[in-house]
């Protein structure tokens, strides 16, 4: 099992993790605030700003304050492999 550090002494699973996403949009918005309702929110920001969304395939959503740039790294990504250029 490969744990990854996602700031602050947190450090989750790398094979339970399904997505790494922004928290901008609106419907990540909602999904947070859905997870919050329902008892599956995460908060590992420790009052900083959230930067990044983790979700887990447990229907665990984790908030970090770790950007997804550095996350992505921490996975072993190069920058390259997460560009905007890919989606367009």
């Amino acid at each position: 099992m490969k744990l990854i550090p996602i700031g602050f002494g947190s450090l989750v699973s790398a094979d339970r993790l399904v997505s790494i996403v922004s928290p901008d949009s609106a419907p990540i918005k909602r999904l947070i605030q859905e997870s919050r309702d329902r008892g599956m929110l995460i908060d590992a920001t420790y009052g900083r700003k959230t930067a990044s969304v983790l979700l887990m395939d447990s229907d665990h959503v984790i908030l970090s304050a770790l950007t997804t740039e550095k996350m992505a790294q921490r996975l072993g990504l190069k920058p390259s492999d997460f560009t905007q250029e890919d989606i367009e």
